[in-house]
């Protein structure tokens, strides 16, 4: 099957590629977490103790709707910039949370990934594993929930991936272009053949490992991916 990841489901989908990759065809990446620390000081801020507490003011009635309206405002203010462009969508995501069970299970997700430092596990140390698997990345330039440069690490990190950046776009590429999404979509599924699992292959890949020979890409890029690679961020396995 082909498997299709955004955000935090891009880590998921990471995970599940290189633990399980009898079942993965193919593998998709859209704005993917998982890759280094680096993410956006609200998710690191819902992830404190009282980011929970956050959440469950948002539901109280009239909250939200005018943190969306200012949000709005603030958008128009700010034009072009990415938090104007993202908070919407935000926004809209928490408001699809209205019982206190799914903002708790949100916030405990949220937790078991993301700490005040930020990110606290990496995809990177494993990404060679996809040696076999047609992967897919696709990323927006002006995303503030997760930086462009992470599209570009990822790329690096899995030689014979593809990568489409959505010039202008956000955390939800998805929502700004969707016909172009979907052509993305429907040509890298037309245009690969499906993964064919080698367990011996896989065996003998697992003992070479990783590391500097496995990573492409620009000079500033192999040094940003191996020493997010070697960094303190646990593995997500």
């Amino acid at each position: 099957m082909t498997i299709v990841g955004h955000s935090l489901g891009g880590g998921v989908a990471m995970q599940f590629a290189y633990q399980f990759p009898q079942l993965v065809d193919r593998l998709i990446l859209v704005s993917a977490g998982g890759v280094t620390k680096d993410v956006n000081i609200v998710f690191r801020l819902a992830s404190l103790p009282m980011g929970s507490e956050a959440m469950a003011l948002l539901r109280l009635p009239l909250v939200l709707p005018a943190v969306q309206i200012a949000g709005r405002i603030v958008g128009k203010a700010i034009g072009t910039t990415s938090l104007g462009h993202d908070l919407p969508n935000v926004l809209r995501i928490l408001d699809d949370l209205p019982e206190p069970t799914a903002s708790a299970a949100f916030g405990r997700t949220l937790r078991a990934v993301v700490d005040w430092r930020g990110q606290m596990v990496t995809m990177l140390d494993r990404c060679y594993l996809t040696e076999a698997i047609p992967v897919q990345i696709i990323w927006g330039t002006k995303d503030v929930v997760l930086p462009v440069r992470h599209a570009h690490m990822a790329h690096a990190a899995m030689p014979g991936s593809q990568l489409e950046i959505f010039e202008g776009s956000g955390h939800f590429p998805f929502h700004d272009d969707p016909a172009r999404f979907i052509d993305i979509v429907e040509r890298f599924m037309d245009t690969t053949e499906p993964a064919e699992y080698d367990q011996a292959a896989l065996r003998a890949l697992l003992r070479r490992g990783g590391g500097e020979a496995t990573v492409t890409g620009s000079a500033d890029t192999r040094v940003a991916v191996l020493n997010a690679i070697g960094s303190n961020e646990r593995s997500a396995t």
